[in-house]
């Protein structure tokens, strides 16, 4: 099961309120949550962090505000079990780009990349940097987040990983796609799985806020939006002995 990004304190309190029976209900094995807005004001937090884990989560997968919070930094090297983007280019980077899940019947592998196309960070081509990555992995399961803004780049990266991995989740645009699928060899995909947040918002900040700010051009500081939530994921089933998804299916839960 792969959580779109949690936003905020009312992202955090519904995916405490809802994971737990929806994961009885639905025999999950493995939940990989997106996190980098997991802490009021943008980022993650030690705080945000241990409560999505603490909610049912056993991966937490990052993204372009991995390093917003620095207090979090020894968080990133101690825990092996939360992931950033592995393009980040520099070797002093906090954090590292997979984990690995020892789940008894298998082992699953989870990889974090991020996009370059319409990101504002420097980073290493993402494709170059799977690449190495699947020669470093020894796991029958592969798992990718990839945290990216156009659609376009993420067709191409669960295009580009058909058939070597067993699923692609995108993550970052906070509006979920309606193509969740299993690609010609074998991985399942889907271009963003959403986010779990409020459901009236502008992907999470306060409506009027973004109205504001598109209608004047002035800048705004951005607030985090109050009221119902919802939590968007997918799922995909994977066969133990051959890593291949066998189905994949998004969910909307409020």
């Amino acid at each position: 099961m792969c959580i779109g990004d949690v936003v905020g304190t009312a992202g955090c309190e519904f995916l405490r309120s809802h994971l737990s029976s929806f994961k009885r209900q639905q025999k999950i094995d493995l939940v990989i949550c997106n996190g980098e807005n997991s802490a009021d004001g943008n980022g993650i937090t030690v705080r945000s962090a241990e409560h999505i884990f603490t909610s049912g989560a056993d991966v937490i997968t990052l993204g372009n505000h991995s390093f917003r919070r620095k207090e979090v930094f020894p968080f990133l090297d101690e825990n092996p079990f939360i992931i950033r983007p592995a393009n980040y280019p520099s070797a002093q980077t906090p954090g590292k780009g997979f984990c690995t899940v020892d789940m008894g019947f298998a082992t699953v592998a989870v990889v974090n990349l991020m996009g370059q196309q319409y990101m504002d960070a420097n980073l290493d081509n993402p494709f170059s940097a799977a690449e190495r990555i699947l020669k470093e992995i020894d796991a029958n399961i592969i798992i990718v987040d990839f945290h990216a803004e156009a659609t376009s780049e993420k067709r191409a990266m669960g295009f580009f990983l058909d058939g070597r991995v067993s699923a692609v989740f995108g993550t970052h645009t906070h509006v979920m796609t309606a193509d969740a699928q299993v690609l010609d060899g074998g991985t399942g995909y889907i271009t963003d799985v959403g986010m779990t947040g409020v459901y009236d918002s502008c992907i999470g900040v306060d409506k009027e806020i973004i109205l504001r700010r598109f209608t004047t051009m002035l800048p705004e500081r951005f607030d985090y939006a109050k009221g119902e939530c919802m939590m968007n994921c997918v799922i995909f089933d994977i066969d133990r002995k051959t890593g291949k998804c066998t189905a994949a299916q998004s969910y909307e839960l409020r």
